[in-house]
């Protein structure tokens, strides 16, 4: 259920803020099993796993992959619902990005995006869901943004600079 994990979590920290921790790693270690599961049926299913989602969704989403790798799945398991997060799970399956990297883009993105609401509900309590309601789209897509520009950025500087490097070395 989207947000079902999120919606608990909230409660159980903003009631008892000194296992907040407890509750998060419970919820990043459930959500990654849960996804590592779903991974495993659709990568057995193959294509049959896409059917429910339309066509161009699933191209966007493949593209996405194809593109960015396993960068797309962590930003994808940082937004928050109603973003498709289960088409990118489902697709990481089928299209068979390697396991390993897609466990820790989901433990990744999970751990920060429940920190987070953990962190808020533990120290603002019953308020936590109208800041999480009225900030986190804004706080998600600063963060997938913010991931986004890292990788590029250290994409640049890896590029820019191995010829550097080399033209020292040729000197």
């Amino acid at each position: 259920m989207p947000g079902g994990v999120d919606a608990v979590l909230l409660v159980l920290a903003a009631s008892r803020p000194s296992w907040m921790l407890i509750y998060v790693s419970a919820a990043t270690i459930g959500s990654t099993a849960g996804c590592i599961g779903l991974y495993r049926i659709s990568q057995r299913a193959g294509k049959r796993a896409l059917a429910r989602f339309s066509e161009a969704k699933q191209n966007r989403v493949k593209n996405l992959i194809d593109r960015y790798d396993v960068l797309s799945v962590l930003v994808a398991s940082v937004l928050p619902p109603p973003f498709p997060f289960k088409l990118f799970v489902v697709s990481a399956g089928v299209f068979r990005l390697n396991l390993w990297r897609f466990t820790f883009a989901i433990a990744g993105g999970r751990l920060f995006r429940y920190l987070l609401e953990g962190y808020l509900a533990a120290h603002y309590g019953e308020h936590a869901k109208e800041l999480l309601a009225r900030y986190y789209p804004s706080i998600g897509i600063g963060l997938a943004v913010l991931i986004i520009v890292l990788f590029l950025g250290r994409t640049f500087l890896r590029r820019g600079g191995a010829p550097t490097a080399l033209s020292d070395v040729e000197s």
